[in-house]
């Protein structure tokens, strides 16, 4: 699963992904119900903040939301959340490091992961457009997940898709809706090309969102 990662310097967006970038404030420690940087597969060159956890079309209650953070790579064309649209609401979730937790016991102990480079990276992920009851309009969005690969196998089970270079492009083009393809290049990142290290518990909460959760081991 991916249930917190960090965001912590916007500006290197527009060098990385080409594309116009707001005034935002970074974010070490992401959690779900809160606005996410994504970019659309609908030509825009604009980074759009949509809130993580999606929201069906048809459903009632926003709450649903935080259920529906992720999405697993293995049935994404078979539940219907995530079937209808597979083929033309993909995006990337904008990212330098995401968090696990290993349990050890009765204890778990928070791993931040990131890439070898440092460099900022997209999740695959999914968007839709939701309506409330009272008119409000609200775009939420989740994060793919795949199997692990060999640096997470230690640390937890599932791991969020994180598209190479050379696949972001493809995974944003409209054009292609074939779901076997798509789901090809949902894959685990390889973990070579990844690094994590234990944090401190100051990341644990939700409402810590300084760069105080980089911090490294210990309490």
């Amino acid at each position: 699963m991916c249930g917190r990662f960090s965001i912590a310097e916007f500006k290197r967006i527009e060098e990385r992904f080409y594309i116009e970038t707001p005034d935002l404030k970074p974010n070490y420690n992401v959690a779900p119900s809160q606005d996410v940087p994504v970019i659309l597969n609908n030509g825009s060159n604009q980074l759009a903040m949509f809130r993580w956890g999606l929201i069906p079309f048809w459903a009632k209650d926003p709450s649903v939301g935080n259920k529906m953070k992720n999405a697993r790579a293995e049935t994404i064309d078979e539940k219907p959340s995530f079937k209808h649209i597979l083929q033309r609401k993909r995006c990337l979730v904008v990212a330098d490091g995401f968090y696990e937790w290993k349990k050890e016991g009765s204890t778990k102990r928070p791993y931040r992961i990131t890439l070898k480079n440092q460099g900022l990276f997209g999740f695959a992920g999914l968007w839709d457009t939701w309506k409330s009851p009272t008119g409000d309009i609200v775009n939420p969005c989740s994060i793919i997940t795949t199997a692990p690969n060999d640096l997470m196998v230690p640390i937890h089970n599932r791991m969020p898709v994180i598209l190479p270079r050379e696949v972001e492009h493809v995974w944003l083009d409209q054009s292609i809706g074939e779901n076997g393809f798509l789901k090809s290049l949902l894959v685990s990142y390889p973990a070579e090309l990844m690094e994590a290290y234990e944090v401190s518990r100051f990341v644990d909460s939700p409402k810590n969102t300084g760069p105080e959760c980089f911090g490294s081991g210990g309490i």
